[in-house]
């Protein structure tokens, strides 16, 4: 899907590229370093958002015809938010914690043309059957999900095998609400795009 305007996704991330692609649309990727830090106070629910509006920031000027979408993953188990492992160590204590447990995958997103930005948040409900340490190991060495909110990838072995129940929208828990984004662009940004 094209539109007037060019489209740039501001996301290194593979999972995202891959699911706006398969949702038919065109654009380009451009990546900027970016602080993820976000206020202590800030509620677990308001993380994900905060960042995806803080990341657009970086993109202002770049706004003379531009579409720029912003996204960024949040896993929240009760009120502790889980981000990316540091290193193995990390990953299994993430998975243990949800291990036979429901947690919250929350997406922000942040579109943004010179005319306006929209911000949203998308939450997901997923629940692991229990894993035990043999397995969570495997998943780790085998799928070394490093780059990945939660120490998981829904796509992956892990979500085949011990994802019992998903409530929401899968595509979120991959890392973009496409629906949700299809809908933003379509009913907020025609004019735009």
């Amino acid at each position: 899907m094209s539109f007037r305007h060019p489209l740039i996704l501001a996301s290194n991330s593979p999972r995202r590229q891959e699911l706006l692609k398969q949702a038919g649309f065109s654009f380009d990727v451009f990546v900027r370093d970016f602080d993820e830090s976000y206020p202590e106070e800030l509620p677990a629910e308001q993380v994900a958002e905060f960042l995806a509006v803080k990341k657009n920031k970086n993109y202002r000027e770049l706004l003379s015809d531009q579409v720029v979408i912003t996204a960024d993953t949040t896993v929240v188990l009760g009120h502790l938010v889980l981000n990316k492992p540091a290193d193995h160590a990390e990953a299994f204590s993430m998975l243990k914690s949800l291990s036979g447990r429901t947690h919250r995958v929350i997406c922000g997103v942040c579109i943004s043309s010179p005319k306006k930005q929209v911000a949203f948040t998308e939450i997901t409900e997923v629940t692991f059957g229990h894993m035990t340490d043999e397995e969570i190991n495997f998943y780790i060495e085998e799928y070394q999900p490093f780059d990945k909110a939660g120490a998981y990838g829904i796509q992956e072995w892990i979500g085949q095998t011990k994802v019992v129940s998903i409530k929401g929208s899968y595509f979120n828990v991959m890392g973009l609400p496409t629906h949700r984004v299809y809908e933003v662009l379509k009913s907020e940004f025609q004019d735009d795009i």
